[in-house]
């Protein structure tokens, strides 16, 4: 239900598309969804109210192995679509800065 601006970054170091970012919409109406490898952060930017997203994973959940970047990093330079409020969570709030 709804729809998001779904973004992937490349984290893996040895790859060729490392720090670089793709997004793509997802919504009920589109159908569409995104894979997300190993070594690849994922975040989102809800578009309409009452949005629902389901993702997989392939492992358990384990909250203390959380990690990621900060969602206007500017070493990546993700270009987030305008909104009047952002609503992030503490934890993605306190993510460190790649380092340039």
């Amino acid at each position: 239900m709804g729809a998001i601006y779904d973004v992937i970054v490349d984290l893996r170091a040895a790859a060729p598309s490392y720090r670089r970012w793709f997004a793509i919409e997802l919504s009920a109406a589109n159908r569409r969804m995104m894979y997300c490898p190993e070594g690849v952060a994922h975040g989102f930017q809800t578009l309409m109210d009452d949005t629902e997203v389901f993702y997989q994973m392939s492992e358990s959940h384990h909250p203390e192995s959380a990690r990621g970047v900060r969602w206007d990093d500017p070493a990546i330079g993700i270009e987030w679509p305008p909104t009047e409020t952002r609503i992030i969570s503490f934890g993605d709030a306190n993510f460190r800065f790649l380092a340039v």
